[in-house]
């Protein structure tokens, strides 16, 4: 069963046309919202432009036919009725005039003007009260075979004789339709554009999109392997593709490491399980009064399931630091304290075995974090130095204080066989041991505690030559450190390594 794969059966998605697919995703929608609000900007700018256009040409009109309204009545004022009749007259014959006037007698008999008789609009009452008025000159004219409309003001004279003077309005309205055709089309051709412009970025946001879904298919499906390809860009997809490879990395290793401890656990705990059977059937067929063989083996038994348990305890303090569960309870810890607690426990451990431990404090750096994880970490350096040390051996243990922007460092060296460089990397695997290890009472989950508890800070651990010897150390960053930090959360006291 090692080794073995499940594979969750894929998803089934109901596939849709492209172009359909392509319509129902959010950049595409957010691009139609995005044309709308585009094509109403334009279409007010538009209206605007069109209607100061076409306002300011027919308030020009206005004032044309205002002035040359001044003009006949101030000609009447000084030559009477038959004056303005003449100048109406000499008025109106001028060939390609755009000007209408129409002057008649109160029955609507035309007296001058170049119009056939009076539009069927009411006049006006006052020869100083004017009317303006719109009316037809005429339904097909020119060449485009357009209607003819004019705008005019008109008069009621003494004596109920009707003016009227006015503009031909059909160069005025034929630029509006125009200017109306052009403002279509420019509103056509924004939407158009806008709505290809939407498509091409809808399109390429969905290939980017589909690409992270196909990961995630990939994944639910058992390959653990799969990753979203990176872009270029640097925006936010870019960011959600880096974030999601992090965390699919981080799952991936965690499913490793889970799968690796099952096999080990199956594998390292069945000798001594079985050992610990053999050993207590032995005792029960084993025919004897003697209580001191009994006690023995009771004594063997409860030795072996002690290093049992301590493998478990390891395995769930392993377990509790690359869960990051306490990453939220993080509190500030005195590193001098936890050098200092772990010194004290472990300085009579290298007496006993005849080794020389020396501690060496140099500052006062505080980390925030997880004192008992932090001494237990500290804890397993310096068992498994006063482990592989021989007699008369030396074990240096040193803190150097973080000045401003650089790290903490807690080291940990020895002058025993040391670690050979190609296998710095494999030692901190749990349950991995050494050749020349393998006689001494231990587990192998050591260096792995250690790693998580460093991982879990956001701190390096390196290992190195000591020539002779090995030299390991945890670097916490300069953000976790701080020189001479008041107060602490309680390092807690370093508990024996497993």
């Amino acid at each position: 069963m090692a080794g073995r794969r499940f594979a969750l059966p894929p998803l089934a998605f109901p596939r849709l046309p492209a172009g359909m697919r392509l319509l129902r995703t959010t950049p595409f929608r957010l691009a139609l919202l995005y044309v709308g609000l585009f094509v109403l900007s334009v279409g007010v700018i538009l209206l605007v432009v069109y209607r100061t256009t076409a306002g300011f040409l027919e308030q020009e009109i206005g004032d044309t036919i205002a002035a040359e309204v001044a003009g006949l009545q101030e000609q009447y004022q000084r030559r009477g009725l038959q004056g303005l009749a003449e100048v109406v007259r000499g008025r109106s014959g001028i060939p390609h005039t755009n000007s209408l006037y129409l002057l008649t007698t109160p029955d609507g008999k035309v007296l001058a003007g170049n119009l056939s008789g009076w539009p069927p609009l009411p006049p006006g009452q006052l020869f100083d009260s004017t009317d303006w008025v719109h009316f037809k000159v005429a339904d097909n004219v020119g060449v485009a075979d357009r209607p003819s409309t004019a705008k005019a003001a008109t008069f009621t004279l003494p004596g109920q004789f009707r003016l009227l003077v006015g503009r031909d309005m059909s160069e005025l309205d034929q630029m509006r339709e125009r200017m109306v055709a052009s403002l279509g089309w420019i509103v056509g051709v924004t939407i158009l554009l806008a709505l290809g412009g939407g498509l091409l970025l809808s399109r390429g946001a969905m290939h980017r999109i589909e690409m992270i879904n196909r990961t995630t298919r990939q994944i639910m499906s058992g390959d653990l392997g799969g990753r979203v390809p990176p872009g270029s860009g640097g925006d936010e997809l870019d960011r959600l593709a880096q974030n999601l490879n992090a965390m699919l990395d981080q799952i991936e290793r965690l499913m490793t490491g889970m799968r690796q401890v099952t096999e080990s656990v199956a594998h390292d705990l069945r000798t001594p399980l079985t050992r610990l059977r053999s050993r207590i059937e032995l005792a029960l067929i084993q025919e004897t009064d003697d209580d001191a063989v009994y006690r023995a083996v009771l004594q063997d038994t409860i030795a072996e399931a002690d290093r049992l348990l301590a493998t478990f305890a390891a395995l769930l303090s392993i377990a509790e630091a690359e869960s990051g569960a306490k990453r939220t309870d993080f509190v500030p810890v005195a590193l001098a304290e936890v050098v200092a607690l772990a010194a004290d426990l472990y300085e009579p451990v290298a007496e006993e075995r005849g080794q020389t431990l020396s501690i060496a404090i140099r500052g006062e750096p505080t980390v925030r974090g997880n004192g008992q994880l932090l001494a237990q970490a500290l804890s397993n350096l310096l068992d498994n130095a006063i482990k592989y040390t021989p007699e008369g051996g030396r074990i240096a243990l040193e803190l150097h204080g973080a000045a401003p922007g650089q790290a903490a460092r807690i080291t940990v060296a020895d002058d025993g066989p040391g670690i050979p460089e190609e296998m710095r990397g494999e030692v901190l695997r749990r349950f991995v041991r050494l050749d020349a290890s393998r006689a001494s009472p231990g587990n192998g989950l050591g260096l792995s505690l250690v790693e998580a508890v460093a991982h879990l800070h956001g701190a390096s651990l390196l290992l190195e030559d000591n020539r002779p010897g090995l030299r390991i150390s945890i670097l916490l960053p300069p953000e976790a450190a701080a020189e001479g930090a008041s107060g602490t959360g309680g390092a807690g006291a370093p508990a024996r390594a497993a």
